[in-house]
């Protein structure tokens, strides 16, 4: 296994560029010094056999990214849940307790007031006992509460420190933009959700007026110290098959609510907006454009067998990538990995697009594995 020179060149490249100028000048169409390698971090799972494979853990194994790898670019995810520090916009409030526990599972009531079993032993999406709300006006007002923009828990005593230190580092600066779709089936599941856009379609849009103005006043002020450069917003709203609700059911209900979070972020410096979700979301990518989304994020190839340039064919320039590395294919060798990363050249030599594989590393993926990627992907897309 030879994976130094990769190594190497990345502390040679990192002379050149900084991280974030590299970042930002990719996602402008602008020729960066080289293609930085990331991944969408890992299953707990996979942490534990790279750690009996000789890897030294650098972060928590119930996390869902790193751990960091040498040869690796810094983790852009690490602190993009946290809002890099400088204000929380989830639910605020002391539910959370663990009501259970055995060897196998926990049973925890989250800080939301839903109540979940999560697995210790094995990845499993954890699974919802009680959700958080229920498809009815008095159990949003009681959910309410505990997004209260005024909650003083939300913004950190040290906000000036943080600010400056955050200034100081060379780091993709992207924070958690919230979620309209993703939170809201969260709270009430699918069936409850699927059904609520039909039958409350005033109390859903008042909802997510709701959640608009929520993160637009939690995010204000630290978005008018730092220049950040994206805004991640959840919603994995998309399955196998499609989207979880039409391009005309988007229309109707989230379009003006996305313009206007949007159109905030963007009034406050943030330089481009990405959106998650899993799944085949080519149908939802006019309407996202339509709104203001700028990247694309992870792009699943998936049984669909869908690609950046499939989707950048469809939906020209205006679509940003970030993903659409089938992971699967890393644990096949070197041949398989080079043959599959050279389908994607043409458009990261277009630009716009940075090539990350398409959801956590599972444990199928050995150490080696991983330095047998950064090897090809190095000799691909930095051999100059």
């Amino acid at each position: 296994m030879d994976h130094v020179p990769f190594v190497e060149k990345i502390k040679i490249f990192e002379d050149i560029m900084k991280h974030r100028e590299r970042w930002n000048r990719i996602f402008n169409f602008e020729e960066p010094d080289r293609i930085p390698v990331y991944f969408f971090g890992t299953w707990p799972e996979t942490k534990v056999r790279w750690a009996n494979e000789g890897h030294e853990l650098n972060c928590s194994l119930r996390s869902h990214s790193g751990p960091q790898i040498d040869g690796m670019d810094p983790d852009w995810e690490a602190s993009t849940w946290s809002n890099q520090g400088l204000f929380r916009n989830y639910a605020v409030s002391d539910l959370y307790k663990v009501m259970d526990e055995t060897d196998d599972y926990r049973i925890i009531r989250q800080s939301d007031g839903s109540i979940e079993k999560e697995l210790k032993k094995s990845t499993s999406i954890n699974h919802t006992i009680k959700y958080a709300m229920g498809p009815t006006r008095e159990s949003w007002e009681a959910l309410k509460l505990l997004f209260n923009p005024n909650d003083k828990r939300r913004y950190p005593d040290d906000f000036e420190k943080r600010v400056s230190e955050l200034s100081g580092k060379d780091v993709v600066r992207m924070f958690h933009g919230g979620s309209l779709y993703g939170w809201i089936r969260n709270w009430m599941g699918v069936e409850n959700i699927s059904y609520f856009m039909f039958d409350e379609p005033e109390l859903m849009d008042e909802i997510l007026g709701y959640i608009v103005d929520f993160l637009i006043k939690v995010s204000g002020n630290a978005l008018s110290h730092v220049e950040m450069d994206a805004a991640y917003i959840w919603e994995d709203c998309c399955g196998s098959t499609g989207p979880l609700f039409s391009p005309s059911m988007y229309r109707e209900l989230f379009d003006k609510h996305y313009k206007k979070l949007i159109g905030f972020y963007k009034s406050m410096g943030v330089k481009n907006v990405l959106l998650d979700s899993d799944g085949y979301c080519d149908p939802l990518i006019p309407c996202w454009l339509e709104s203001g989304v700028d990247i694309i994020f992870p792009l699943e190839v998936g049984t669909w067998q869908n690609s950046p340039d499939k989707v950048r064919n469809k939906f020209g320039r205006n679509l940003k990538i970030f993903g659409g590395v089938n992971k699967h294919i890393i644990p096949l060798g070197k041949d398989k990995i080079r043959e599959h990363l050279l389908t994607l050249k043409p458009c990261v030599d277009e630009g716009g697009y940075i090539p990350i594989p398409d959801h956590r590393i599972p444990p199928d993926c050995s150490l080696e594995d991983v330095h047998d990627y950064l090897d090809v992907f190095n000799d691909i897309f930095n051999k100059a």
